[in-house]
């Protein structure tokens, strides 16, 4: 078993901030039921938070971060767990303030781990990570709530980034007529390829004026951005439609009225993928690993990178150089 192991730390004293990949030693590690060889990591806009130094994210200091982590128990306290299990365990306080996947080794509840899912290898399964959970939660939410293919068209905002290519591609497996948005007009084809039938530009959702009511142009979205485009995006969803929101990246501040709500009775459906009950986690990932699994999940991958290009890309993520996603590949 390692003693010392490499890991990606976050660290704050004084005036003096660093991102840096180093050697620790296994002593180091949090107490936790489950000791984990990691094998894949990836790279969330929550986890370029937790590599800025005003991210507001990391709660303590030093910090391995990485939310997300897939991998094979070493060790087990716990009796639903067995030495050569294959696992993921994604969000809680992983990454935040309990050190995360960027290191060779991973000590975590073991409440906080889930059985790899039959048919899904440990690097597709961090090629999904938390965009990939996300996403699958929010169309979860969004069926729930009556959406489906024969409704109409459903928008994707912030299609190019992690949870919003995911998005893309699960919505397109299941059938449904998908509308993809983004800033970014280089990124069409590929929105395309994923299986976008209509790709529209940042501006066509939220041109910088708001409305209390605009025409109903889609039957549900796909939102992790917020701010001022989740208010338009209201505004334009269909009579008994559904919005479901995992994000935050245009704003935390989102200027609506209560028409969209009593008017067309369209309901704003929160995601919140960190703390998600295990059930319903577990159901998810059964999922991933079935309907929303995605065929050719390795077109999503940005790139992959090692433990010493992950500070690089955590800050590449922050400025909005990804597409889809950044794997981090741990396990030689």
């Amino acid at each position: 078993m390692l003693s010392k192991f490499r890991a990606v730390v976050v660290d704050k004293k004084n005036d003096s901030f660093s991102v840096e990949a180093i050697e620790m030693d296994k002593k180091d590690l949090p107490v936790g039921e489950l000791l984990i060889r990691v094998a894949y990591s990836s790279v969330n806009f929550k986890d370029g938070l937790a590599g800025s130094e005003n991210g507001k994210i990391v709660q303590n200091y030093p910090m391995i971060p990485g939310i997300d982590l897939a991998g094979t128990v070493i060790s087990s306290k716990d009796s639903r767990f067995r030495e050569g299990d294959h696992v993921i365990a994604t969000s809680y306080e992983i990454g935040v303030s309990h050190f995360g996947g960027y290191s060779e080794l991973a000590s975590i509840p073991a409440d906080w781990a889930l059985p790899l899912p039959q048919n899904m290898t440990l690097k597709e399964a961090m090629i999904y990570g938390t965009a990939g959970f996300t996403a699958a939660l929010s169309i979860h939410r969004l069926e729930a709530n009556g959406v489906s293919p024969e409704n109409g068209e459903v928008l994707v905002t912030g299609a190019s980034g992690g949870v919003g290519s995911m998005a893309v591609s699960m919505l397109a497996k299941r059938g449904y007529q998908v509308v993809a948005s983004t800033g970014q007009q280089q990124e069409h084809d590929y929105l395309k390829e994923l299986g976008a039938a209509h790709v529209i530009s940042r501006e066509d959702v939220y041109n910088g004026e708001l409305k209390p009511l605009q025409k109903g142009e889609w039957q549900a979205a796909v939102d992790p951005v917020g701010g001022k485009s989740l208010a338009s995006v209201l505004s334009k969803i269909k009579r008994g439609g559904a919005v479901a929101v995992s994000g935050l990246t245009g704003g935390t501040e989102v200027p609506t009225t209560v028409h969209p709500f009593i008017l067309r009775g369209i309901s704003l459906l929160g995601v919140d993928s960190a703390y998600c009950p295990m059930p319903l986690r577990q159901e998810i990932w059964t999922r991933l690993a079935s309907d929303l699994q995605i065929e050719n999940s390795e077109a999503l991958i940005d790139r992959e990178v090692s433990l010493e290009e992950t500070p690089a890309a955590m800050e590449d993520i922050m400025e909005s150089k990804v597409r889809g996603r950044v794997l981090v590949k741990i396990e030689n």
